[in-house]
């Protein structure tokens, strides 16, 4: 039971399909990753600049696996910077960036790193920070919060 709004978690699959309709990204395949304590976006070509005298980044994202062709661009205010260890124990200092998140009929705002993810089968992974008292995961199953296409 998600005891701040009293309503029951959302049951969410090992990979599910997500927008984030503030970058102009409308499908989008996630791994849903219990053991990534943040969340990571694709990004590539990333160039920083100031807008009003705030930090903002520019970047490329490749929405389709294994698809190298198209390409959206994307603008954000950067949240922060940090160090993020990956998997492979290798830390590197990353943009973060706070959009909103789709997730079946569920919109809340998440944090993540710009990380160029060419080499790995999903686009975005969901960490530990963003399922946080909204879902639970069943490893066992797929698409839980319904298909969508690109």
């Amino acid at each position: 039971m998600n005891t701040k709004q009293n309503q029951p978690l959302l049951e969410l699959g090992w990979r599910e399909w997500v927008a984030l309709p503030a970058l102009g990204i409308s499908a989008l395949k996630c791994k849903v990753d219990t053991g990534a304590r943040s969340s990571a976006l694709h990004a590539f070509s990333v160039e920083e600049f100031y807008k009003d005298t705030k930090l903002w980044v520019r970047f490329g994202i490749h929405p389709r696996q294994r698809d190298d062709e198209q390409v959206i661009w994307c603008e954000a205010p950067v949240s922060d910077v940090r160090q993020v260890t990956d998997s492979g124990g290798h830390s590197t200092e990353r943009y973060f960036i706070t959009t909103d998140l789709v997730i079946g009929d569920q919109c809340f705002p998440i944090s993540m790193s710009l990380t160029n993810r060419d080499t790995m089968l999903f686009r975005m992974l969901l960490g530990r920070e963003a399922m946080n008292g909204r879902f639970v995961v069943n490893p066992s199953v797929s698409y839980r919060q319904g298909k969508k296409t690109l």
